[in-house]
């Protein structure tokens, strides 16, 4: 077995968040910051004498910004990058073109704060990393749990389910995370107009949701929108839950919607795929289709599994289409896809489970 830890090379600017990068990276016992670099000119060099096993890398650098970086790499020597960005407007755009470029998850800059949110930005930056590793070391042991992982009773008790008996009108919920920004738009591109309500949870950052979302709706026949608390689940909608909140599924007489709320991180994540399925599991039941895509972790495995049992159609991604093998894995595991299927095929699955 593989324990050799894994090398992540820091490139950004600013020699306060590479410190921070450091110390927040080298808190993992799995993972060894090989070295830090203020450019790209400066990363190369260090690359010229070791390869990393992973780079995290800022978008707007002097003398060369990310992006192109990033492109010169990939055709070069792929290696597996983790985006490092700020909130802004145009710092979300560049960030959503990286991973088009091929970058395999966006991370939100370690900022000071409380300190419940510095150590919230220590799981989702260690667990990016943990990610980006595996897209290209198929197999390393299993990250060791460092910090207590909730579940969705956090946001969610689970209690009886008040799901209407079944009916002809059908919602599907998504759950994915690494590698799920291109899953998506492959799974969403695939649709007609007309097709069922979805919900959606992809971990991404808070703020790049919205960015997301819009690109989404500019490729898709499928209206698609951040989602906003109280907001309708209707056919030819797609509803994608907002970074940081988590987003749950409910039923008013025969109206489904969106609540967005806050809470703790649900299996180390906010939004939790986990608190959407068991949403879907109480208030849609047998009316609902539970889809779970690329990602790392089992976020969205048991969740998968209540909806299963409450009489929902349940599908899991199969490992050769999947970036990371993580979360379907899980749900295959525990039984919760009915199921297993080529990334291509889920769309046409879904459909003709809704009719």
């Amino acid at each position: 077995m593989d324990n050799k830890p894994i090398r992540v090379l820091v490139v950004d600017d600013s020699a306060l968040v590479r410190q921070t990068m450091q110390e927040i990276l080298a808190s993992h016992p799995q993972i060894e910051v090989m070295a830090t670099a203020a450019d790209p000119f400066a990363a190369a060099d260090k690359m010229r004498h070791e390869v990393p096993d992973v780079i995290t890398l800022d978008v707007e650098m002097p003398r060369m910004d990310g992006v192109t970086f990033l492109q010169k790499i990939m055709s070069q020597h792929p290696i597996p990058v983790v985006i490092c960005s700020s909130l802004t407007g145009k710092g979300t755009e560049t960030g959503l073109k990286a991973l088009e470029y091929g970058a395999v998850d966006i991370i939100t800059k370690p900022a000071v704060g409380t300190k419940t949110f510095l150590e919230e930005s220590r799981v989702k930056i260690c667990d990016a990393v943990l990610a980006a590793s595996m897209v290209r070391r198929k197999k390393i042991p299993r990250p060791k749990k460092i910090e207590p992982k909730l579940t969705a009773d956090a946001v969610m008790p689970a209690k009886a389910s008040k799901a209407m008996v079944k009916t002809t009108e059908k919602v599907v919920a998504v759950g994915a995370s690494t590698g799920g920004t291109e899953a998506l738009r492959v799974f969403l591109e695939a649709l007609p107009l007309d097709s069922p309500g979805i919900v959606i949870v992809q971990h991404m950052p808070e703020s790049f949701t919205a960015s997301f979302a819009n690109r989404l709706d500019t490729l898709c026949r499928v209206s698609v929108k951040e989602a906003a608390d109280n907001d309708t689940v209707i056919r030819g909608r797609v509803l994608i839950a907002p970074g940081n909140r988590h987003a749950l599924l409910k039923r008013s007489g025969a109206r489904y919607y969106v609540e967005i709320k806050d809470g703790p991180l649900v299996c180390r994540h906010r939004p939790s795929v986990d608190v959407l399925f068991r949403s879907a599991s109480r208030y849609a039941g047998k009316n609902a289709v539970g889809v779970i895509m690329t990602g790392m972790g089992d976020d969205g495995a048991r969740g998968l599994l209540e909806m299963k049992d409450a009489g929902a159609f349940t599908i899991a991604q199969d490992e050769k289409s999947s970036v990371v093998f993580g979360m379907p894995q899980e749900a295959i595991k525990r039984g919760a896809a009915q199921k297993v299927l080529s990334l291509d095929s889920i769309a046409g699955a879904v459909l003709r489970e809704c009719q």
